[in-house]
Parts: structure tokens; C-alpha cells; sequence
């Protein structure tokens, strides 16, 4: 793997949307994706990352969970730690898809300590949905909230303290706005 194969990957996704929808162009799409990974060494945790997120944008979670389960365990993580992060978001959003939201929840709960990246946000709400389909909306809301917050032109602060205040047991003050 190479920088014009990820360029090429790239300018693939980029095109995602010129594929059209439906069936017929969904497959052509993952034929696409499928070409690019015939060019990989064997055993390369790239391939099954590329299938699984071409399976699961074109609406086939059930079918991208093996698949990204593959890239971890092929040491995705040791090449590209920025694609293993990714993967496991994907992976959570795909089990939770797929009715197995707790699975996702203790994949994705490591991720809130993790060294922090652009990513962070992400983790989040993927989380946030995992535990709002568990039924545990608050802890959800708070999620948000607090990937909301830092990007909010003014309230931050008051943002942040109602966000902690979801999940802190005991007495709930309200933050001044």
C-alpha cells in the first residue's frame, strides 16, 4: 500500500455519490472498492477496512461487522491507529444497527480517554446513539452535549456543566447560562 493507492481510495469515496442509489450502482460501487483491494498484499488489514466501509455505506451493516472485525485483528491499528479509530466507530454504529448497541458501547467507551483527535466528536455521538438505543438517554445527552459545547459561540461553559450534571449523581444545580 501506497500514497497512490489511498489517493486513489480517496478520489473513489469522493465519488460515492456519483454512483447513484439503488442496487445495481451500490454493487458497481463495492466492485469499485473490491478492484482497489485485489492490489493490496495479502493479508493486509486495508482490504477488508475499504470492503467493510463500502458495505456499510451502501446500507449493509450485517455485512460490514465481520469485515472490520478482520482489519482489527490484522493489526489495522499498528499501521494506521487514524483507521483503527475509525474502524471501531464504524463497527459500533454497525453493531448498534444491527441490534447489538451494548457491543458498541464497549467498544466505543475506551475511545472517551483515548489520545484525543479530530475524532473525538465522532466517538461520541456514535455513543451517544449506542446508549440512546439502550435506553439510557441521559448518559446520551450528556455525550452530546459535551461534543457540543466546545463548539458553541458563547454558553460553553454552562453547556459543559449541564452535560456533567445528566450523569453526576446527587443534588442537580443549574449552571448559570
Amino acid at each position: 500500500m501506497n500514497q497512490d493507492w489511498e489517493d486513489r481510495v480517496a478520489a473513489l469515496w469522493s465519488r460515492f455519490d456519483d454512483y447513484g442509489e439503488g442496487e445495481e450502482a451500490e454493487a458497481r460501487f463495492r466492485a469499485d472498492v473490491d478492484a482497489l483491494v485485489a492490489e493490496l498484499p495479502e493479508g493486509s488489514p486495508h482490504g477488508p477496512f475499504e470492503q467493510a466501509c463500502a458495505w456499510d455505506s451502501t446500507g449493509h451493516s450485517g455485512k460490514a461487522v465481520p469485515l472490520y472485525r478482520e482489519a482489527l485483528a490484522r493489526g489495522l491499528a499498528e499501521v494506521s491507529p487514524y483507521k483503527a479509530r475509525r474502524t471501531k466507530i464504524q463497527l459500533a454504529s454497525s453493531l448498534r444497527n444491527t441490534g447489538r448497541a451494548e457491543e458498541g458501547v464497549a467498544l466505543l467507551t475506551p475511545e472517551l480517554v483515548a489520545p484525543s483527535d479530530e475524532l473525538d466528536d465522532p466517538v461520541r455521538a456514535c455513543l451517544a446513539l449506542c446508549l440512546s438505543s439502550l435506553g439510557r438517554d441521559r448518559e446520551a445527552l450528556s455525550l452530546a452535549l459535551g461534543a457540543l459545547a466546545p463548539h458553541l459561540p458563547r454558553y460553553q461553559r454552562s453547556m459543559a456543566n449541564y452535560a456533567r450534571l445528566l450523569v453526576e449523581p446527587g443534588p442537580q444545580e443549574q449552571p448559570g447560562a
